[in-house]
């Protein structure tokens, strides 16, 4: 962790700077951050710019299979909003800490982005809610935070936003319903729910027990990712639209016993990431269109 706040502003500015040789004269009105899968979102921008992550000073590697690693600016839609894509992200499981998993946000508001796109791929907790499914995130719990693994840990960057930064209004009502309205309008048949994300560190997925303690807790959804970023977004003043596409349906009933006599196989309903990358997959042409229809309304 960097404890020297002008250090942090620093490291920053170079970062904004280095971008601004690459798309000069380019100012987005949204950063899109794509999930597991859903890189597909990157190819909608028309004119696009390209930029690795490993080119940027201070943003680290993508290590995650479904995660490229690359900014894509360039415009959406038939109004061409100009954006900024993130085509996979950066996780707290991969070892890094969130001040480096959150560092694209904080770059994204000096470029001069006004909202933050958030999507990811998690498993349902929610019995109603099926692999392919989408939700849009209304509230989140986070559960590294509930321990002091937090994203506002340390000096407070006062540039940005207030010590003490509320969370009540942390995803965007009349964003949610631009989401809504462009699924409506596209005649979109996926289900679409409203929910709230449960946010774990990962990289295992969860047992049985815990999925059980997610839904009692008031979880719809699960997911390794996400609520840092719409943390440090709100921090920025950014507006917040966040979409899970439900990958998997998480193991909730008790193992079989040993005492069974015919116990079920233990690995029935087990979730996988070649999985979460299939649904993602599939459902991807849908939460493209989705998107580019939200953002060309920004």
């Amino acid at each position: 962790m960097i404890t020297d706040v002008d250090e942090h502003y620093r490291i920053i500015l170079g970062a904004k700077s280095f971008i601004q040789t690459k798309v000069p004269d380019f100012t987005p009105k949204a950063l899109i951050i794509c999930g597991s899968g859903l890189g597909g979102i990157g190819a909608l921008i028309q004119s696009p710019v390209e930029i690795y992550y490993p080119e940027i000073p201070g943003f680290q590697t993508s290590t995650v299979p479904g995660h490229e690693g690359k900014l894509v600016f360039g415009y959406i839609g038939t109004n061409k909003t100009p954006v900024m894509c993130m085509v996979g992200r950066l996780h707290f499981y991969e070892g890094y800490d969130f001040e480096e998993t959150t560092f694209p946000v904080r770059v994204a508001k000096e470029l001069g982005c006004e909202i933050v796109v958030v999507t990811n791929a998690a498993g349902g907790i929610n019995a109603e809610y099926k692999p392919g499914d989408l939700m849009i995130i209304y509230d989140h719990l986070n559960i590294p935070g509930f321990s002091g693994f937090h994203p506002l840990r340390g000096p407070n960057l006062e540039k940005y936003g207030p010590r003490f930064q509320p969370l009540s209004d942390a995803y965007d009502l009349e964003l949610r319903k631009k989401f809504f309205n462009a699924a409506k309008d596209l005649g979109i048949t996926r289900s679409i729910h409203e929910g709230t994300y449960f946010y774990v560190s990962g990289p295992t997925f969860e047992s049985r027990a815990e999925s059980r303690a997610i839904r009692i807790l008031g979880g719809d959804a699960v997911g390794m990712s996400t609520v840092p970023e719409v943390i440090v977004a709100r921090h920025c003043g950014l507006r917040v639209l966040a979409l899970s596409l439900i990958t998997n349906a998480c193991v909730v009933d008790p193992p079989a016993s040993a005492m069974d006599e015919n116990p079920i196989a233990l690995d029935t309903g087990m979730a996988s990431h070649a999985e979460v990358l299939e649904y993602a997959n599939a459902a991807s042409k849908d939460v493209q269109k989705i998107i580019e229809a939200t953002v060309n309304e920004f």
